[in-house]
């Protein structure tokens, strides 16, 4: 009996030796799987060619180059005599269509807007990656410098396109910023929503923000939502905090990372404005 015993028990390890092989195994394959999809994870491009339509008269469709080659095309209009032009730059999903209302808005007060598709989206030729859009907003601005001084010139990035403006920023200095529910760093969302994968060590992609924000002496409006389930409001503050120039933070009540009150509510275009008013006013010494 003591001898079945033990042939039972050594049946029993080498099932239980099995299943923890399987499991490992899986988790191992579902690692290399997330590795090598993640850009489908991040990024996610309408994209299709949106209609210039809904925004009117004013409004015309323009294209620039880039250094790798590539022609985006974007949305822009002229701004009022005296007034900054803002370079809109997205999230990570839809297209330059789903901006209309922020574009329109900001137009309102006699702002220049440009609102830009990055690689990808919106009828545009390649591929996101992090590099690639880094290569997308530097062509958008040096489109917009060819039309305007660069004291008036506006980033306003929302999401994945924070980052994108933040690490614009370190480079070529905007006369204000403005982040949207900006994050600390693409391995930090990670992290958040993916707590037992080893998130740093898989993704290519990184935006680093709450890194190069402290490089960034320019005037900083950081706008989020305290119920944003996508980035945390605590990463916006974070990012908010390490801002060194004059700066704001807005925070709108109640209100999810995609709501319209968030994306392009009367609080934030309000606030927007007032805020870049002020701080070109500032920079004038008016």
């Amino acid at each position: 009996m003591k001898k079945r015993a033990g042939i039972m028990a050594t049946g029993r390890l080498r099932r239980t030796g099995l299943g923890a092989i399987v499991l490992l195994l899986a988790m191992a394959l579902g690692t290399l799987g997330l590795w090598t999809m993640q850009r489908r994870l991040i990024y996610f491009p309408d994209g299709t060619a949106p209609s210039l339509t809904r925004l009117g008269a004013g409004w015309e469709q323009v294209a620039y180059d880039t250094v790798d080659g590539l022609t985006l095309s974007a949305w822009y209009r002229a701004p009022a005599a005296g007034q900054p032009i803002v370079i809109v730059f997205s999230g990570n999903a839809g297209n330059r269509g789903d901006r209309v209302a922020l574009g329109a808005g900001l137009a309102r007060a006699g702002f220049g807007v440009l609102l830009t598709d990055y690689r990808g989206y919106g009828g545009n030729p390649g591929h996101p990656t992090e590099t690639g859009l880094a290569a997308d907003a530097r062509a958008a601005a040096a489109f917009v410098r060819d039309r305007e001084a660069a004291n008036l010139i506006v980033y306003f990035g929302e999401s994945l396109g924070a980052a994108v403006a933040v690490e614009l920023a370190t480079a070529e200095p905007p006369a204000v910023l403005v982040l949207r529910s900006p994050f600390t760093s693409l391995d930090d969302i990670g992290r958040e929503h993916y707590p037992l994968l080893p998130v740093a060590m898989l993704l290519k992609d990184h935006y680093p923000s709450l890194e190069r924000i402290g490089s960034v002496q320019t005037p900083t409006l950081v706008i989020a939502g305290d119920a944003d389930s996508i980035i945390p409001i605590d990463q916006s503050r974070l990012v908010f905090e390490a801002a060194p120039g004059p700066k704001e933070l807005v925070v709108v009540s109640g209100a999810d990372h995609n709501d319209p009150e968030l994306v392009a509510g009367s609080e934030v275009i309000s606030r927007a404005i007032a805020f870049i008013t002020d701080a070109i006013d500032q920079k004038r010494g008016g």
